[in-house]
């Protein structure tokens, strides 16, 4: 196959032509852009995370059987 025919879609007889996604290069520019946050951008982030974690660890999950007869 071509890799233009790996992109189309066949809809009802009707060929969609789906774009292609650059993943690797989208990848890159979040990483490029974490690496220029400074060190106190990186460290309010990871405290806001561990944050977070440690209430969805507290938090306790609460719910009432589901009945079908009702």
């Amino acid at each position: 196959m071509h890799s233009s025919d790996e992109n189309k879609i066949s809809l009802n007889g009707k060929i969609l032509n789906e774009p292609t996604a650059d993943y690797e290069k989208a990848e890159m520019n979040l990483l490029r852009e974490a690496l220029n946050r400074s060190y106190t951008e990186r460290f309010l982030m990871a405290t806001r995370l561990y944050k977070i974690q440690a209430t969805l660890n507290r938090a306790k999950i609460t719910h009432k059987p589901y009945n079908q007869n009702k």
